[in-house]
């Protein structure tokens, strides 16, 4: 694809991987699923970190699912687009409804990747937090306020490309945001900065979490 700036997400993830200078200790690595999580992987690789899984996920309009008013983390942090809200008109309980309703989604998938594991521990640990890129960051912001809330020593935010006003929205919530690439286009799509953004499947996403349980282990 022209303008791509990696290969894949595997590729996006080496280069954070080089370009991360925050602690080495305590580290564990979370990437926001699916994509997030081979962009975690050479992350928590080059660290000798675990890898772990998070389902975030958008809270979609009723009415045009591909957009988002928020986000919901599985242990049920909940963020809104408070500037968004009241264009759209929804009710407290309609509100109150979509966040339960994505929320059990959130729950089922992380069943799905972690089986009956438990999440890793993110108490006095250095928590990344990695996706494939930032849109509206509002599934991050969700994920930031899970790790906040299991009382993390730091949070760092590893992406490799972001809009500029995600960006400056996204830095002051945590301890570091490394970005690779910040966009400052009208039109903007995270699709556009790879030549291969295929629909990551859960076997894929799976695959990964067992090897990086492995070296881990």
């Amino acid at each position: 694809m022209d303008g791509a700036i990696f290969t894949d997400r595997l590729d996006a993830g080496r280069l954070l991987a080089e370009a991360y200078r925050g602690p080495r200790d305590g580290v564990v690595v979370l990437g926001i699923a699916r994509g997030g999580v081979p962009v975690g992987f050479p992350i928590a690789k080059h660290l000798g970190a675990p890898l772990d899984v998070v389902t975030a996920r958008k809270l979609p309009v009723p009415w045009s699912p591909e957009t988002g008013f928020g986000a919901v983390a599985p242990d049920g942090s909940v963020v809104l687009n408070e500037e968004l809200l009241p264009a759209l008109r929804l009710s407290r309980p309609e509100i109150d409804a979509i966040v339960s309703d994505v929320l059990a989604e959130v729950r089922r998938r992380e069943k799905v990747y972690r089986g009956d594991m438990p999440p890793a521990p993110l108490e006095d640990r250095n928590v990344i937090l990695a996706d494939d890129g930032l849109a509206t960051g509002y599934t991050m912001i969700a994920s930031i306020e899970m790790a906040r809330n299991a009382g993390a020593a730091s949070i760092t935010v590893a992406v490799p490309v972001s809009p500029a006003d995600t960006a400056r929205r996204i830095e002051p919530m945590v301890d570091k945001l490394l970005l690779i690439h910040v966009a400052h286009t009208y039109s903007f799509a995270v699709a556009s900065f790879y030549r291969d953004f295929h629909d990551m499947e859960d076997s894929e996403v799976l695959d990964l979490l067992e090897e990086a349980r492995a070296w881990s282990a």
